[in-house]
């Protein structure tokens, strides 16, 4: 295992009743506030009202910003910029998913540069994160981890493009969690969210080189509380033991423990980032059309032993049988869980897509690599293609 430094600033409300204390947790951070959000989820669960009232009853100056997409934009990222230079906004108010808090945390950094907020996408700039303005955050779907991480995700259209980053500025400094507030998502996208965050796991589990056996175990016992609770809150939405079990995985997935001593380049995340930049699907969904294929395509006699230790310890599939057997019945299980428990469409052409930009997708998915993707297996152009390809049937 390797050497790290591990540190996660990010205060957490959790709980049922943890709002009442927003206002105050606000109120550090200076008199007015942009709350961003997406669409009218928030109004109609109540909690838009909530949030207005903390805000006035903290005596904070308050503006808005909606309409934040699922897979957020450039444009959105420039318009919160703005409206936080012209008002001199002192703290960011995010309420929603990962697309919302994403989205505020890049806002956060470009509110406080002169330049293009895509520079700090642009491989050819990559202007860097020196200053951003606090942001606490209220979460309303268990998916991307973002409440508690210091990346983003951002997408530009008109390039096709969509790319993420990390800055240490960029964790929220308060983030709320009340799982009562993920009750009304859909059946969709509780099963995408939950892709989602079974993916976030898998990118690291199948890291190469020495793991420590405490991160893998914990890794495993996460990866069985989203099998065990994600069917169930599909089923029982209001089920709080499965909302509040789903909600914590996700935090934990991304948070920068479990890959504390794995340092390693995602290979999943940079080819569906290349769908969604491409087709706008959902991106726990495209997560789950790729994952077995993935693992199917990098299983050898190097890779084999890991993929069967997560059939044995994550699925439950008997040990005794022959390493490939325990390894191919692994990678079936994963796609029972997605597909059928979860209910998650199982290829790219029952999302739309074809196979006429896939050239141009793997190119820009290996290219900040220098053309080859290391991760669980090294993955160059034409391999990304070929699993591409294998998402089709």
């Amino acid at each position: 295992m390797k050497d790290f430094t591990f540190q996660n600033p990010v205060k957490i409300h959790f709980g049922h009743d943890k709002l009442s204390l927003l206002g105050d947790e606000l109120k550090h951070f200076g008199k007015r506030v942009l709350l961003t959000y997406g669409g009218g989820s928030i109004k109609k669960i109540g909690l838009y009202d909530r949030v207005q009232q903390a805000v006035k009853d903290a005596g904070m100056e308050l503006y808005e910003l909606s309409g934040i997409e699922p897979n957020p934009r450039i444009d959105s990222v420039r318009k919160g910029a703005e409206m936080c230079k012209e008002h001199n906004i002192d703290v960011l108010l995010a309420v929603g998913g990962g697309s919302t808090i994403d989205c505020t945390k890049w806002i956060a950094a470009a509110a406080c540069v002169e330049h293009d907020a895509w520079d700090f996408f642009d491989y050819d700039k990559w202007s860097p994160v020196e200053k951003a303005l606090p942001i606490v955050s209220i979460l309303t779907l268990s998916a991307t981890g973002s409440e508690m991480d210091s990346g983003g995700v951002i997408s530009n259209p008109e390039t096709d493009d969509k790319r993420g980053r990390q800055s240490k500025l960029l964790f929220p400094k308060v983030s709320f969690l009340d799982p009562t507030l993920t009750y009304s998502v859909s059946p969709f996208q509780t099963a995408a969210g939950s892709a989602d965050i079974f993916s976030h796991l898998m990118e690291v589990y199948f890291a190469p080189g020495e793991t420590m056996y405490m991160l893998d175990t914990f890794i495993e016992g996460m990866m069985r509380t989203v099998i065990r609770y994600a069917p169930i809150a599909i089923r029982e939405p209001e089920n709080y033991e499965a909302r509040a079990n789903l909600m914590w995985t996700s935090s934990w997935a991304i948070n920068g423990l479990v890959g504390a001593d794995k340092p390693q380049a995602w290979s999943c995340h940079p080819m569906e980032h290349e769908l969604s930049a491409v087709y706008d699907i959902t991106h726990g969904l495209g997560l789950a059309i790729l994952s077995p294929r993935w693992l199917e395509y990098c299983m050898n006699k190097d890779t084999m032993p890991k993929i069967a230790q997560f059939g044995i310890n994550v699925f439950g599939i008997e040990p005794t049988m022959p390493q490939r057997e325990i390894a191919l019945r692994a990678i079936d299980a994963l796609g029972h869980f997605l597909f059928d428990t979860l209910g998650l469409k199982r290829t790219l052409p029952e999302c739309g897509i074809d196979e006429s930009h896939f050239e141009s997708m793997a190119a820009k998915a290996v290219l900040p690599y220098e053309g080859k993707l290391p991760g669980f297996c090294t993955l160059t152009k034409d391999d990304v293609v070929n699993i591409y390809r294998m998402c089709m049937k």
